[in-house]
């Protein structure tokens, strides 16, 4: 289940049909991102996703496939949502299913950061009647390289 959504994304609707098809799994963790309310102290009035229409599904495939790769992963699911999007509303979900809890626990995070660094998403913020592109951290690449540590 990797998709991209231009309508809103509904987390427990999207779980309930992922734990339907992963069948045997001993382990399912799951993520949902939310639009900050607040950033940098100022409040958000709204976030706007866009994404390739080529290059962004690629990127999302290839995190999905790594994830299931490196932690024998049952099933995987990455949507994440464009267009515009409220403070409070869901704008990422990330589920896995493998045989143990720390695996399913490892391949959200893992997929979270690789998503958050390497899939082509353009978002600009809107803070105060001004726009902010928002661009990965310092802190995201830190998060991206400890698994550089753990290959």
């Amino acid at each position: 289940m990797i998709g991209i959504l231009t309508d809103a994304i509904d987390p427990p609707a999207l779980l309930a049909e992922f734990i339907a098809a992963a069948d045997g799994a001993g382990a399912i963790s799951s993520f949902t991102g939310i639009v900050r309310g607040l950033n940098d102290g100022s409040p958000v009035d709204k976030l706007w996703l866009d994404f390739h229409d080529r290059m962004t599904p690629a990127a999302l495939e290839q995190i999905a496939d790594d994830a299931r790769a490196r932690f024998a992963l049952s099933a995987i699911a990455i949507v994440h949502r464009v267009g515009e999007v409220s403070p409070g509303r869901p704008i990422v979900f990330v589920a896995a299913a493998a045989p143990h809890r720390r695996a399913a626990f490892d391949a959200v995070d893992y997929a979270m950061d690789r998503i958050k660094n390497d899939a082509p998403f353009w978002k600009r913020e809107t803070r105060a009647g001004a726009d902010h592109w928002i661009v990965a951290r310092p802190s995201d690449r830190h998060d991206l390289a400890r698994w550089k540590d753990k290959d």
